[in-house]
């Protein structure tokens, strides 16, 4: 019988004498020709897929290499602070035309901007009817009766109603009002199950909703910048909500499902838009507004005052009414888009941030290496509480927030800017007569004036920073109304060139 030669193993070609290891490898001499055709193909399988390690390694390694490279832009500050419309400048700014391929996703988000506040205004009038008003009615309404105040200062005294009204008319005209509208608050819970995804979190305050990166792909266009890599951080509470809702947004078709509830909520808004307008100038609405007892957001105001239009057929937003639009975002959303400066691309990613506190703990993971931190504090929260805390004054938290930030070690050597926000709502309050020095004590006698207020601000902020500051770090304020297009882009490109010297300097470029 003639014994042919067996072809080699890979591992039996490093066979040498002595060499344990490959004893223990060397194929049997038993084995028969379809056992070494498995084992060949073993083998092959192991190395093929030991090659593709490899390589996803090397390609790692090379976009951690890039990524260092990148610039790393955190936006932070308490909820409602303007740090998601800050995000849409930006969008706007640097990659336009994703905002453009998500501008009627938008619609879904400012008819629940509207339906919302239309229920908070009924349940309003239902809790206190046609109770006289105390002397007291503006603390009651600021802080619990237990609450010894803000460091910096308490709740004062309401403002004085302008109209007067016979009650039994406006409890007739209500009662109209609420069963026409019913029609209309039933729709809310579509929306809300549009826009969160039927994800329910506690703690979101005033009845709001919680979204998940990437929900504009449930209704149309695309997410905000390109879709991450392999190697993009995901986010704390959604790992892969951003890169999967991009994703669903290329390959999908849009869903004449989720297309035919805007349409339907638009029929039904534009039926009792009158109805809206009515209730929303009626003298008792105006009257809690007076007293303070109704405080909506200004994002509410404004598409209540502008009802007529946004209720109008074949409505569409406008930039404007995206940039007032409000959601909240849950946890860490990234976004990534190129901005070119002096002949150079830099890639940069920007993380917008849940600001409540329950979400602040999702922010630690981001710190260790961010290159720039925008800090959003609104000055005109002055006479606001925290949704979590009734006895905690939105302006304490936000230098309580903002001295953690400066302290913290990981964000030592980052650039650091401070955006004193809602400047135009600041203008507007102090002109109504609110009275700084009611809500934040230790302001004293200093005029009620938007130049001494903003200043007195700044002083604080300043404070803390000094106090904060081992590493001498410029800090590099701006008054913002981030609403404000041409303003807020004037000043991004001021943050951007400092943020881009700074970057250059770090790389040893300059």
């Amino acid at each position: 019988m003639i014994r042919t030669s067996r072809p080699p193993s890979v591992h039996s070609t490093n066979t040498e004498a002595g060499d344990p290891l490959a004893a223990l490898l060397r194929p049997p001499a038993t084995e028969t020709d379809h056992e070494r055709a498995l084992r060949l193909q073993r083998e092959a399988d192991a190395k093929r897929i030991s090659d593709s390690i490899d390589e996803q390694i090397r390609a790692d390694r090379e976009r951690y290499k890039k990524s260092k490279q990148d610039v790393k832009l955190l936006l932070l500050g308490q909820a409602e602070s303007g740090k998601s419309t800050l995000q849409k400048q930006f969008q706007l700014m640097y990659n336009p035309t994703s905002l453009e391929a998500e501008r009627l996703s938008w619609r879904a988000v400012i008819y629940y901007n509207i339906v919302r506040p239309v229920r908070r205004i009924l349940d309003t009038l239902d809790l206190y009817g046609d109770e006289p008003d105390s002397e007291d009615d503006d603390a009651a309404t600021e802080a619990t009766p237990s609450s010894p105040g803000s460091r910096l200062g308490g709740p004062g005294r309401p403002l004085e109603p302008s109209t007067s009204f016979s009650p039994a008319s406006a409890d007739l005209q209500l009662a109209a009002l609420r069963a026409r509208l019913s029609p209309l608050l039933a729709v809310e819970q579509s929306l809300t199950d549009r826009l969160s995804g039927g994800v329910n979190v506690s703690g979101s305050g005033k009845g709001s909703i919680f979204v998940r990166s990437g929900w504009q792909a449930r209704t149309f266009g695309m997410a905000f910048g390109r879709p991450r890599t392999s190697s993009g951080r995901p986010s704390i509470d959604e790992p892969r909500a951003s890169l999967d809702g991009e994703r669903r947004s290329k390959e999908a078709p849009v869903d004449a499902e989720q297309d035919k509830l805007a349409e339907d909520v638009s029929k039904v808004l534009i039926e009792y838009q009158d109805d809206v307008q009515e209730l929303w100038q009626h003298p008792n609405v105006q009257r809690l507004r007076a007293r303070r007892k109704l405080k909506l957001e200004e994002w509410a105001e404004y598409f209540l005052n502008n009802i007529s239009r946004v209720s109008s057929p074949g409505y569409i937003p406008t930039t404007d009414d995206i940039l007032h639009a409000r959601i909240q975002t849950m946890g860490v959303a990234e976004h990534i888009f190129d901005v070119s400066l002096h002949g150079r691309t830099v890639t940069w990613h920007l993380f917008d941030v849940g600001g409540a506190r329950g979400q602040r703990h999702t922010w630690v993971p981001y710190f260790d290496d961010a290159t720039a931190i925008i800090f959003v504090a609104p000055v005109s929260a002055f006479d606001q509480y925290l949704d979590e805390d009734p006895r905690t004054n939105r302006v304490d938290d936000s230098l309580q927030l903002f001295k953690q930030i400066c302290s913290n070690a990981l964000l030592k050597n980052a650039h650091l800017v401070l955006f004193l926000n809602k400047t135009d709502i600041l203008h507007a309050k102090l002109a109504r007569g609110v009275a700084v020095k009611k809500y934040i004590t230790s302001y004293g006698d200093r005029p009620n004036e938007f130049d001494a207020v903003v200043n007195y601000f700044r002083a604080h902020f300043t404070q803390v920073h000094k106090r904060n500051n081992e590493n001498n770090r410029v800090l590099y304020t701006h008054l913002t109304s981030v609403v404000d297009t041409k303003a807020t882009q004037s000043i991004i490109t001021n943050v951007r060139d400092s943020i881009f010297r700074g970057y250059l300097k770090s790389a040893a470029l300059v």
